[in-house]
């Protein structure tokens, strides 16, 4: 499964604005990806209200996934691992300020 490893940069983490353009992102790659804490279990990330229930907060490590058997006819799995990559930038960059 491509997982890739990155932590919430945000001030707020990610609630509000931060949480919204995390998901906006999430949305325009097509797949099914999730965000969970080292420790914790995964959640759609394409969904704003599971992202601000689990309580992403600032500095908070995530890891962010996307598990082979749900990719679509038309996705690979070279794309889904730069999908992931440029997620990661998104969380980790000033677009989640």
């Amino acid at each position: 499964m491509p997982e890739q490893r990155t932590f919430v940069a945000a001030e707020i983490g990610l609630h509000a604005r931060a949480a919204a353009v995390f998901v906006r992102a999430v949305t325009e790659t097509g797949l099914p990806v999730t965000i969970r804490k080292p420790d914790g279990d995964p959640v759609d990330a394409r969904s704003l209200l599971e992202v601000m229930t689990e309580d992403f907060g600032h500095g908070c490590e995530v890891f962010l996934a996307v598990a082979p058997d749900a990719l679509s006819g038309d996705q690979s799995l070279p794309e889904a691992e730069n999908a992931l990559i440029a997620l990661s930038a998104v969380l980790e960059g000033a677009q989640a300020h």
